[in-house]
């Protein structure tokens, strides 16, 4: 905790337990309070700063307090806090930027960019610069905007009146500042924007240093890049400061994911995270997805926005998906490489974080003949034997897929002469089809009667069939079984060897 003389009469005072505020407000709390931090490294002494400003932190609250014209202090402070470094790049005095990786400050500035500082009226820039990153071997240019100032470091102004006093009345807060405070209707801007008190105002500044940058990007719309802005929940500003700093230096791919959950999530469970949480705290974090609406394709707008935890299960799940898909995939696009996240894990992400099976809705996926390309099979195979199942009866359905497929097959090999080859993918092609066009009970009960007829006597069905008649006659949701039915088709075991990692994750839940 870092603590500069004794505040008297602060003229700003924030403090975590404010109902007026919001999540946002308190990351930008956290964000000032590491700014603070950094700060009394660089300038020790008050008398070495306008007006003797000084400052006390304490891990629920902060309080300022300096002599002279507001605006002096105020406009020192915040080009202090925010700056440009040489390469053009967004440098935040709060995160220590000078111990970060170059990949890391691009992607800040990058996620900064594409969520606060998105219009050319609050982000000045000279020209494009592209930097060379290589990444597990394959190079990456990455294009960013060179900074010349950015709205953050010029807040003063809309701080402090004329006479350079700080307002005493609130003002208008605009949508670089907190996302989604737009106005509502032209013709009556005066009562419908966005307005707040100078302080919060001043606290929402820092929201960028405290929060957290992903980038989304759609194995269908390679051009169109998404951002998602992972807003922490702050409950101790001393130990979130700790969390974030202690990140450190993360590899490139961890930034990209492909959904709304897959971003929660992969801040959620990093470890850094998780090790500084306090004791019986569930985490959580409020995430908001950017990108581009039909009637603003110059902007990319706040489209969805969520409040996620992390459960105990929900942890082990998603790190299991992180184990058994590829972290990262690099697709050529216009003669670039770029990094694409995995469609399966973003999928079970957004499941887990809407309360469903991880398995859930997934046939979308299957459907999709250019995504499932980029599913493995001993991937899904591995999520299914190694995840909690709320009714054994829903394993023991994927078995009997399994061992119809195995039957079907056999078949199919049977009927080959030598010199020929066995259609087996034009069979899964056949299932799939049919499958696929289950649009209701009835439909699905015929094409599982059928599906397994075909295969013949099965064990799992004669030794469990009171199990799994819920399932098979529609008593229970029939969608929950045609979900099943095809991560079956999708899971098929080409091998049955379970990875080690997957190991150590069960063993370090279970201790």
């Amino acid at each position: 905790m870092s603590v500069v003389a004794s505040v008297v009469n602060p003229k700003i005072h924030l403090n975590l337990g404010d109902p007026s505020i919001t999540w946002i407000h308190r990351a930008g709390i956290a964000g000032l309070w590491m700014t603070l931090n950094q700060l009394e490294k660089l300038y020790p002494i008050p008398a070495e700063r306008p007006g003797n400003l000084t400052w006390l932190l304490t891990p629920r609250s902060i309080s300022l307090e300096w002599k002279g014209q507001d605006f002096v202090v105020l406009d020192w402070l915040l080009k202090q806090s925010f700056q440009i470094n040489e390469e053009g790049l967004i440098s935040l005095t709060g995160l220590n930027t000078h111990s970060i990786n170059i990949e890391t400050q691009i992607n800040i500035h990058l996620g900064i960019t594409g969520t606060f500082l998105q219009h050319n009226q609050v982000f000045k820039f000279d020209g494009g610069k592209s930097w060379s990153l290589i990444v597990d071997g394959i190079e990456i240019d990455v294009e960013y905007k060179k900074a010349v100032s950015y709205a953050h470091q010029h807040f003063a102004k809309q701080l402090c009146d004329k006479q350079g006093q700080l307002f005493g009345q609130s003002i208008g807060v605009a949508g670089w500042l907190y996302p989604g405070s737009v106005v509502r209707h032209v013709a009556f801007t005066t009562k419908t924007k966005f307005e707040e008190k100078p302080q919060l105002a001043f606290a929402l500044l820092y929201a960028p240093v405290a929060c957290h940058y992903y980038v989304l990007r759609s194995h269908i719309k390679l051009e169109n890049t998404q951002y998602a802005l992972v807003i922490p929940e702050v409950v101790d500003l001393e130990i979130y400061a700790q969390e974030y700093w202690n990140l450190g230096n993360l590899d490139y791919k961890y930034f990209h994911v492909s959904s709304l959950g897959d971003a929660a999530l992969r801040f959620l469970t990093c470890e850094t995270i998780i090790e500084l949480a306090t004791p019986n705290q569930v985490k959580r974090c409020q995430v908001m997805l950017f990108g581009t609406v039909i009637w603003s394709k110059q902007q990319k707008t706040r489209i969805e926005i969520a409040v996620v935890e992390a459960t105990e299960i929900i942890d082990f799940i998603y790190k299991l998906s992180r184990i058994c898909f590829p972290e990262g995939q690099f697709i050529k696009y216009k003669n670039k490489n770029l990094i694409i996240s995995d469609v399966f894990t973003g999928r079970i992400a957004d499941n887990l974080v809407k309360g469903f099976p991880w398995w859930a809705n997934l046939y979308t996926i299957f459907q999709n003949k250019s995504l499932l390309k980029l599913i493995t099979n001993d991937g899904v195979y591995k999520m299914i034997q190694n995840s909690e199942w709320n009714l054994e009866s829903q394993k023991l359905f994927i078995k009997a897929c399994h061992e119809a497929l195995k039957k079907i097959y056999a078949k199919i090999y049977g009927r080959t002469n030598e010199g020929q080859y066995a259609q087996i993918e034009r069979e899964n092609t056949r299932i799939l089809s049919q499958l696929g066009r289950c649009t209701n009970a009835e439909n699905f009960r015929k094409f599982i009667a059928e599906f397994w007829g075909r295969a013949g006597q099965l064990s799992i069905l004669e030794k469990h069939w009171e199990e799994l008649l819920p399932l098979t006659s529609g008593i229970m949701d029939w969608k929950v079984a045609r979900d099943l039915t095809f991560i079956a088709l999708a899971s098929y075991p080409k091998s049955n060897m379970v990875e080690k990692q997957i190991l150590e994750i069960s063993d370090s839940n279970s201790e």
